[in-house]
């Protein structure tokens, strides 16, 4: 067996793939109410709901690679910590644009919103772009087209308008978005596990602190408010989730058997875990992000990655993770991008789609095919070496 995991890879690729395919659902209706989001009151987890968690714990399996990859490189832990608060840094600020981006209101805006958002996209590719990769561009061009870049995001969020006439709101922290969700937790995780390593117990220790200060989210301690760490436990525990399956990968990885029985039992023991926890804390709610969903949520990602493991590393079996290998190499580029294509749609008057084109099965197709493209246009991209990368 390789040394290389190539099936973090594939979830990473899989799981962004079906993220751009829920995140088209906007435009589509008369799906079916399983692949949809659950609504705030209700005891249910969609399709949909299973994305984010799923992404989040591939966040966490792949910190362990990741450091121990600089580690190799001969980087220190002052050197590799700094490098993890400006990758989540970058996370906080794109996620803190793209949550103003949906709020605007179009006729306070003194540009239209396509083109302010068309603008922040073009920003992100100037600060974030992988010049190291593009070749051919100096340190001091670089510092300048990121400067450009950084300018612009300022200039747009100073023109930034939303709320209405009587009561004008302006760009704000209203919630971090989901690459800010990210971003907190991948920082906390990160610079914990920088200096807890591989050991096994400790980061078991570290996901029951994060399960605990979750369940106390819902019942107080005391009479006083929950402790809250930025955004809710839930997702650190997805984060850690992930990153004590990374450490398990690195015990393990030379016994394949063992390895398939430690993530099934932990699947099926968040699993259950989660589905008795459901009469007692908040029942499943993706919303609310209650803990029965995060550890469902949990189960179903350790038992799908263990899915993917033993067709790619297992059985070799990965010519099928080709179409959509560019999802799991320049997976923010695959995020980013289609707020740009959003623009280009509304431009077109393409977005509303006629009957039967936007209605169900054939709706859900189009979605289907809409992700495809956007990996494809990624993989083009990435052939002129542009991509994003922090």
């Amino acid at each position: 067996m390789s040394n290389r995991i190539k099936s973090i890879d594939a979830f990473r690729a899989i799981t962004m793939l079906l993220m751009i395919f829920v995140n088209d659902f906007w435009t589509l209706s008369g799906i079916p109410k399983w692949l949809e989001h659950a609504t705030a009151t209700e005891d249910f987890i969609g399709f949909s709901d299973l994305i984010f968690p799923a992404f989040l714990f591939i966040v966490g399996l792949s910190i362990p690679l990741a450091v121990a990859a600089r580690r190799n490189k001969g980087f220190s832990n002052r050197h590799i910590a700094t490098h993890i608060v400006f990758r989540a840094l970058a996370l906080l600020v794109m996620g803190f644009f793209l949550v103003n981006y949906s709020n605007i209101t179009p006729e306070l805006m003194p540009i239209s919103k396509a083109f302010w958002t068309s603008l922040m996209v073009v920003a992100f590719f100037l600060v974030w772009m992988d010049y190291q990769y593009l070749g051919k561009i100096t340190p001091n061009v670089q510092r300048t087209l990121q400067l450009v870049g950084l300018l612009l995001l300022l200039g747009l969020a100073l023109i930034y308008r939303s709320g209405s006439e009587a009561a004008i709101a302006y760009i704000q922290i209203r919630w971090w978005g989901i690459l800010g969700l990210i971003g907190w937790s991948y920082l906390l995780n990160s610079l914990i596990f920088l200096f807890v390593g591989h050991r096994l117990l400790f980061v078991t220790i570290l996901f029951l602190v994060f399960h605990l200060l979750h369940l106390q989210e819902f019942i107080p301690l005391g009479e006083g408010r929950p402790i809250r760490l930025i955004i809710s436990a839930s997702n650190y525990s997805c984060v850690s989730a992930g990153v004590l399956a990374g450490v398990l990968l690195n015990k393990l990885k030379l016994y394949p058997k063992r390895l398939l029985i430690v993530f099934f039992v932990l699947g099926l023991v968040f699993l259950l875990y989660g589905w008795e926890l459901r009469p007692f804390w908040g029942g499943f709610s993706k919303i609310r992000a209650t803990p029965s969903w995060t550890l469902v949520s949990i189960g179903v990602s350790y038992l799908t990655f263990l899915i993917i493991y033993v067709l790619v590393d297992v059985l070799n079996w990965d010519a099928w993770t080709r179409p959509i290998k560019s999802a799991g190499a320049q997976t923010l580029t695959c995020y980013v991008l289609p707020y740009l294509i959003y623009q280009i749609l509304v431009f077109l008057d393409l977005i509303d789609l006629p009957n039967p084109i936007g209605v169900g099965g054939i709706g859900l197709l189009k979605s289907f095919l809409f992700s495809f493209a956007i990996i494809g246009l990624a993989a083009l991209l990435n052939r002129y070496r542009i991509r994003l990368k922090i």
